[in-house]
């Protein structure tokens, strides 16, 4: 399926749809609305801009916590695009996630399989009345505490500073990590942080570059649930593809987890029954380098994390983001709580519990909502005073 060119008319934009789905909305009158297909999201917002568009609707086939959902969400609004109808279209779906959809600003969500008539009517009503319906519409968003102005400018103050001063670190690091081992020194990951906002997660890379793929062989010492059976299939995007994916050419449901995509739909399958830890910690992991263990050791390896800090993705202290898949399972009325605090290098559950053993995620979870509710400048600077050394906190606490 290829990209096409515009007409003048006013557009529908379909991203990263498959066959099945572009015969569904060939079928369909949207009132001499030109339909226009992008393979991904960055696609589509790269025309959208250069070449004027007059995109009027958006509709996604994306798993919600994909890349294709709230992310996509995101850098439509981070690219100022005007606000209009965006459908998303999925495959796992359930009332919490439904709500975390509509709250990050996803107009509407379809199950598949979906019918032409239903998704004609919705997309033209929507279409229709867009300007009745979002000056009416009211937001039952997660209550999200604004960041202090003191918080904000110590951020600011304290990364760029350190940033500076620690650039001799940075180009050390750089080198010895490179020389061990193939690969990037740097690398992101998408994490949800404050508010479910999905932001790129820098860090300096301390593991093999298949890490993610070794992971299935070691979910068994998994900290936090030590019974855990494996959540990950064996197949990712680059090993093989699904008979329903080959039949586009493309993974239908792709999900990153650090530098590897995976598909998500195997991703889904596998864990469909399971009850497994919504974290994962394994210690003395063999896919570490030894470079690796000393800058985790050190907390080297969360210093590009910074640099979030500096652009407003993160806060010095607050609630440590989570990966997408992670996420997804702390959606409920419980866990919900957590992601209204700034997302943070080090946070308050890093500090209790330093030195003091393992603990069970219902205990990170409680601190974690301790913090939200009692977070603020004065509370922080207590808590970096209290552990120094959880400044610069490591991931595998």
């Amino acid at each position: 399926m290829k990209d096409t060119q515009g007409s003048g008319k006013s557009i529908i934009a379909l991203v990263g749809f498959n066959e099945e789905l572009d015969e569904i909305f060939n079928s369909c009158d949207f009132h001499n609305r030109e339909l226009m297909h992008f393979s991904n999201g960055m696609k589509m917002v790269s025309a959208w801009l250069g070449d004027n568009l007059d995109i009027v609707a958006i509709v996604s086939l994306s798993e919600i916590m994909a890349p294709g959902g709230l992310s996509f969400v995101e850098a439509i609004k981070k690219k100022q695009r005007p606000e209009i109808p965006f459908l998303l279209i999925v495959n796992h779906f359930d009332s919490n996630l439904r709500t975390l959809a509509l709250e990050a600003g996803i107009t509407d969500v379809f199950r598949l399989p979906i019918k032409a008539n239903r998704i004609e009517k919705r997309l033209n009503f929507l279409i229709e009345n867009w300007g009745v319906l979002k000056t009416n519409s009211k937001s039952d968003k997660l209550a999200v505490k604004n960041i202090e102005f003191t918080k904000r400018l110590f951020d600011v103050f304290f990364s760029s500073m350190a940033l500076l001063l620690l650039s001799p670190v940075f180009l050390i690091t750089y080198i010895l990590i490179r020389l061990e081992s193939k690969g990037p020194a740097f690398y992101y990951s998408l994490r949800v942080g404050t508010g479910y906002r999905v932001f790129k997660f820098h860090k300096f890379r301390s593991m093999y570059v298949n890490a993610d793929k070794r992971l299935k062989d070691l979910k068994h010492l998994n900290q936090y649930n030590i019974n855990a059976e494996p959540l990950l299939k064996e197949e990712a995007l680059n090993d093989a593809l699904c008979a329903e994916c080959q039949a586009g050419g493309r993974c239908r449901y792709p999900l990153f987890m650090d530098n590897t995509q995976l598909c998500e739909k195997d991703f889904r399958e596998a864990k469909k029954n399971d009850a497994n830890s919504a974290f994962i910690k394994i210690k003395n992991d063999p896919r570490i380098t030894k470079v690796g263990n000393f800058i985790r050791n050190t907390s080297i390896d969360e210093l590009p994390q910074l640099w979030n800090v500096l652009i407003g993705d993160m806060s010095i202290v607050g609630n440590r983001p989570l990966p997408l898949y992670e996420a997804e399972k702390l959606t409920t009325d419980k866990h919900i709580l957590r992601f209204a605090a700034p997302a943070g290098i080090t946070g308050l559950w890093q500090v209790e519990k330093r030195g003091k053993g393992d603990m069970s995620e219902d205990e990170r979870l409680m601190l974690d909502n301790i913090y939200a509710q009692s977070h603020s400048f004065k509370n922080d600077i207590k808590l970096i005073l209290k552990t120094i050394p959880a400044l610069l906190q490591k991931e595998n606490v």
